[in-house]
Parts: C-alpha cells; structure tokens; sequence
C-alpha cells in the first residue's frame, strides 16, 4: 500500500499549484489528476488574464507547463481518478476507480487536499460543445474582450448572468440576453444596470436550440414564445451556473446548499462560522484552507463560489499546501 504526507485530488490550476508548493517543501506529493487532467481550462483557447503570458497562452499549454513545474520539485501525478475516500481516521485512505472495490485503498495520506474543480451546467443543445472556445464560453469575465465590435447573446438570468452581460458591454457591439422566463432572477440592482444598458437586448420567454457555424459560431436558432428564430451571432456565454464537483466527499466534509465545499475561508455564513470556532488567542484563523475534517483541505473551484478564476484558484492551491504543510508539522 502507498503512502504519502499530501496527496492532492485534481489537477487544474489548483491541485498543480499545491503539487509546486508541497514538493518545494518537500513533502513528496502524490496528485492524483484523473483520467481527463487539467480541468476547466482544457476547454479555452487563449487565456490572457494569467500573470506571466503577455501574449496569453493556450489553456491547455498552460496546465501541461503547471503540472510539468510541478512534477519536475517531486510531485508524483496519476493520470488516475479517486473514486472513494475515507476520511474517519488517520492516515486517510484513498481508493481509484479501478481499486473502488478493494479491502485495501490505493493509497493513505497524513494530509488531503481536494481539488476537485468544478464544471459549468450546458445547456444540452448541438454546437454548444462543437463550438466550446470558438464562440461559446461559459466565462465573460476571461474572454469578453475578444469579442471586440461583436454580436454576443448571454444565456441565463441570474446575477452570473448579468455579470457576463455587463462584462461584454465593455467591449461588444450587442449583447442580447436570453432567459426563458419573462424576468430575470437575478438581484434588482444587477437587473437595473443590465437593463439601462444601451447595448442591451433582452429576449423574454427565450431559449436556446442550437447553436451554428462554421470554423467558429455564426448564428443560434432561438425559440421565443413557441416561435423559431435564426440570429446572427459572434460569440455565446453560457451562464446558467456551475456545479462543483463535490460528490467524491458529499458524506464526509460539510458543503454549503449549492454543493460547494466549506473552508474557513469561504464567504458563506457557514465558512464564518467555521473561521471564528478557528480562531487563536492572536485572533487569527488557524489554517484558514482546512475544511470541517481537520487534516483535509481543498482550494479551487470546488470551494470558490465567487470568483472562478484561473489565478484565484491557483492562489488558493497555494494557500492548502501551505496549510496543510504547517498543520503536519504541527501534529509531530
């Protein structure tokens, strides 16, 4: 059986920049990537808000130059997915999909940091997966100024929805919103900025069937109140939420109502609570990364509910191998 100080669960900007810091530290990780590594930002084309590219750099390119950085101060990475953990006593054990079903786990760590990512809700419908980094993102804040001088729809209704609308006014021609309903959920004052905007066209009781092009998005083809419609498009944002992938440890570490994993710096009620029952005589927050099992951390997407971001993410990959090095020093 295997054993490890840290073993990180993901890749992504996350779990490669935990593998970096814990080995710098010497800690021998083990990251266990999965079967399909690198997360989100396998999907995106050029990435140009990562500190270090002045001239962006492909997503792809850039988690294959993380996880090379990190396997070259001694991360050990699987290319393997953690199907079933257990998380009731120390060394925690770990199990891959194909030993899911063994007596004995994979591997057992003093310390778990979980990256587990999350993923952005589709909306089902042809070309939106065809057409993923050639028209259709499911991020405005990281690709809206390549939309220059272009016709753009956002799906959805909800504050994630306008916050890529009014990301694209900064740089598109036109941005029509699509909601299936005939008003938006989304806060009134989010509503109000959205509605005032000159570039804005809402599209009431509106959903999307399609999505067409050619090397790149050209038109969608839109039901409006049981009525087809083809419009031209340059570019389509999908922002109807995101689900983190949180189901690996449902039952053994607290998640808020949306799934997300709670830390002792996560901006919910549940992550105040959870930072004052933390705090030292000094007033401050005892490894602020860790969830509700002590030894078990977890940075990332999976935690993020704000943000979602290539950098923030990484930073908080930072901040659990930091964590999670401090705390195993401090259990000898």
């Amino acid at each position: 059986m295997e054993h490890t100080k840290i073993a990180i669960i993901g890749s992504g900007p996350a779990g490669y920049t935990a593998g970096i810091y814990a080995a710098r530290a010497d800690m021998h990780p083990t990251l266990f990537a999965g079967e399909q590594a690198g997360g989100q930002l396998m999907w995106t084309t050029d990435v140009e808000n990562f500190p270090g590219f002045p001239e962006g750099i492909l997503g792809p390119q850039l988690m294959d130059t993380m996880r090379k950085q990190a396997e070259r101060f001694g991360t050990t990475v699987h290319a393997k997915n953690i199907a079933k953990v257990d998380f009731s006593a120390r060394p925690f054990k770990l199990w891959s999909s194909a030993d899911k079903d063994a007596a004995e786990p994979t591997l057992v760590a003093d310390a778990v940091i979980l990256s587990l990512g999350a993923q952005s809700i589709m909306l089902g419908v042809p070309g939106e997966t065809e057409f993923m980094g050639r028209g259709v993102s499911t991020c405005a804040v990281c690709d809206a100024a390549f939309y220059r001088g272009k016709r753009t729809y956002v799906i959805g209704g909800g504050d994630s929805a306008m916050e890529d609308t009014l990301a694209l006014t900064k740089f598109a021609d036109s941005v029509g919103v699509a909601h299936r309903r005939d008003a938006f959920k989304a806060s009134k004052i989010m509503q109000e900025r959205v509605l005032k905007n000159a570039k804005v066209t809402p599209l009431w009781n509106t959903v999307v069937k399609e999505i067409r092009g050619d090397d790149v998005v050209k038109e969608i083809v839109v039901e409006t109140d049981g009525k087809e419609e083809i419009l031209p498009a340059d570019g389509v944002f999908i922002a109807i939420g995101h689900k983190p992938m949180s189901e690996l440890v449902a039952q053994t570490v607290a998640l808020d109502e949306h799934g997300y994993i709670v830390t002792r710096q996560s901006v919910t009620k549940q992550g105040v609570e959870h930072a004052q029952a933390a705090l030292s005589d000094a007033g401050i927050v005892a490894f602020p990364s860790m969830t509700s099992v002590e030894g078990v951390f977890a940075a990332g997407d999976c935690v993020d509910i704000r943000y979602k971001q290539a950098i923030t993410a990484a930073g908080q990959g930072c901040s659990a191998a930091l964590d999670a090095e401090r705390w195993l020093e401090s259990q000898e």
